[in-house]
Order: C-alpha cells, then sequence, then structure tokens
C-alpha cells in the first residue's frame, strides 16, 4: 500500500516504537482502536508505559489530550463538564469537561465509584453528552484509553458489565524482557539529556484527515463470505457452545454480544491493514480476538472455581472452530 494515509500511520508507528520499547502488543492495540474507531482498556502494573504509550500517541498526530486520575472523589461533571452561574449576566454557560478532547486517558478507571464510571457511557457509546436539556456533539476522531492496576483491589469499584462492551479491546500489559529493559534505560538517558525530542514537530504530526481517510480505506478491504461466517460463528459460539462442546457450554454463564462481531470485524481489518494487505486472513481474526473478547465473556462460577480463565475458553474455542 502507497496511499498518503497509509505512509502517515507508518510514520506514526515509527514515532510510537521511538519512544516506546519493550511494549509492542500495546503500541499495536493501541492503534488498531484508533483506526477501528474504538476505545481501549489496558490493565497492568504501574510504571509499563501505559500513559506514556497515549501521551506518544497524542505527540504525533494532530489532536488533543487530556489526562484524567480517577479517584473515588471524582464526579460525574469532572468528567463530562457542567453548567457555569454567571452572575454578570444571570445566564448559565456550559463549562466543558475533558472528555470534549480527542483522546482521553482514564488512568486507573477503577478507583472511581459507578456514578461517575457510567459517565463516559454515553460518551463513548453515543459520542455526544447531555446536559440538563442540551446535547453536545464530541469531536469525530475521540479514544478513550482507560488504564487499571490488578496489583491492589481494596478500595477499587469494579467496571460494571455494560462499560466493559464498550471498550474495543482489553489489552493485559506484562513486564518487558531484559534486553528491553536495557534499552528503556538508555533511551530515558537520552531523553534526560535532550537527544530525543517526544514531541514530533508540526510539520511532521499527522494531520486528523489522514487517520479518517485511513478508516474508510480499512473497511474496503476485502473480507470473503466464508472468514466472515468464520467470525460470527466464532462469537455466537460463545453464547452457547454446546454444538462443539458440552465442557465448554458449562464453562459459560453469558457469550458476547453483537457488539464483539463488529469489533472482530473492524479490528481484523484494522490489522490486516498495518499489515499492508488489502485483504483479511485468519491470521489477523487470531491477533486480536483475545483482546475483543476476554471482557465480554462471563463465566461459570464452576470453571472460576477451577482456575479457567476466558482466555483459557478462547484457546479452546479456537480449536473446535476450524478456520476456512
Amino acid at each position: 500500500m502507497t496511499s498518503p494515509a497509509f505512509t502517515a500511520i507508518q510514520d506514526l508507528q515509527k514515532h510510537l516504537a521511538q519512544h516506546i520499547i519493550g511494549q509492542e502488543d500495546l503500541l499495536k492495540k493501541l492503534l488498531i482502536t484508533l483506526l477501528a474507531d474504538g476505545h481501549l482498556l489496558v490493565e497492568g502494573a504501574p510504571g509499563l508505559a501505559k500513559t506514556k504509550a497515549i501521551k506518544a500517541l497524542a505527540a504525533g498526530i494532530e489532536a488533543s489530550f487530556h489526562r484524567v486520575q480517577f479517584t473515588p472523589d471524582l464526579l460525574p461533571g469532572d468528567i463530562t463538564g457542567t453548567d457555569i452561574y454567571r452572575p454578570q449576566t444571570g445566564e448559565f454557560v456550559f463549562q466543558a469537561g475533558p472528555i470534549f478532547h480527542n483522546l482521553l486517558l482514564a488512568d486507573e478507571i477503577n478507583r472511581a465509584p459507578a456514578k461517575v464510571q457510567s459517565a463516559l457511557l454515553e460518551a463513548m457509546g453515543e459520542r455526544q453528552v447531555t446536559i440538563g436539556k442540551k446535547t453536545y456533539e464530541l469531536p469525530e476522531l475521540f479514544l478513550v484509553m482507560a488504564t487499571q492496576n490488578p496489583l491492589e483491589q481494596e478500595g477499587t469499584y469494579p467496571l460494571p458489565e455494560a462499560q466493559l462492551d464498550r471498550f474495543l479491546m482489553y489489552v493485559r500489559v506484562n513486564y518487558p524482557s531484559v534486553h528491553a529493559e536495557q534499552q528503556i534505560l538508555q533511551l530515558n538517558r537520552r531523553e534526560a539529556k535532550g537527544e530525543i525530542t517526544f514531541d514530533m514537530t508540526a510539520d511532521k504530526k499527522i494531520p486528523t484527515e489522514q487517520i479518517l481517510q485511513a478508516r474508510k480505506d480499512i473497511l474496503e478491504i476485502h473480507m470473503s463470505p466464508a472468514l466472515e461466517e468464520y467470525i460470527v460463528q466464532l462469537v455466537v459460539s460463545t453464547r452457547d457452545p454446546r454444538a462443539y462442546s458440552d465442557t465448554l457450554a458449562e464453562q459459560v454463564r453469558y457469550g458476547a454480544s453483537p457488539r464483539a462481531t463488529i469489533a472482530l470485524d473492524r479490528c481484523a481489518r484494522s490489522h490486516a491493514w498495518l499489515s499492508g494487505r488489502d485483504f483479511v486472513a485468519p491470521e489477523d481474526i487470531h491477533a486480536i480476538i483475545y483482546d475483543v473478547l476476554r471482557h465480554r465473556i462471563i463465566l461459570s462460577y464452576e470453571a472460576e472455581a477451577e482456575g479457567i480463565t476466558t482466555d483459557d475458553f478462547i484457546s479452546e474455542l479456537l480449536q473446535l472452530i476450524v478456520a476456512p
């Protein structure tokens, strides 16, 4: 592919790889989320470049960025904004909140209560915010990346299933390799010396129009009817896998919603496009299926008691449903 949009995204990939080391999977899934017009939930221990990854993305494109630290005392209006009374005019004026930026980092989202978490629901699903009697449209380029810390569960509020389903993908971040950690040390030293500039110059930033064009190009990628049916079968079988295995049927309480089917399609297309192909292959589906489904499947109490995870369930499903 040699389209301007593809070239621009390649430049963005190089920019991200220059500043984020040892988290190649996170960077790819972040780009896929951007190109598939979705939102990303990232889980990982502190210090694994989650925040730095989206800041690097914001530094590489012409888009506004805001970070919100979620805490137990946060209010919904702190996210969406609120009407402010102006005594000079005797009128209420809407003061937009951080959600009106193109890229929003919801840091440690499970630290805030459900009332605040739900403030993101309308924005993530409908791309709009309703305050009082007025509805405000969000930017066309709008991405929420939420993080949560798996180490401490005391004082946290698990995300409700309705909000989990709003996230296109749920990525788990692991520690980098020994070699990557040494490179991180060297990169940090160079950044401290000012030898590497984190923010791209204005003339090198990727215009928003290029990203929107890339999204249109991705939708034109060819997917065979057999692969389309394969995606549908994978999702439908999470709801009732009895046709493939009685054991799996006993392990699941609730399967994935139709949003999962749409997410698999969009993410597989984006993965193929990033790989430089104009068609979707089975490996594109397999590369993103765990991140798309792991938060959309609710296992039975018996399966959880046996230590079975949603990833184990998906792996078994992939063994039973043969790719075309």
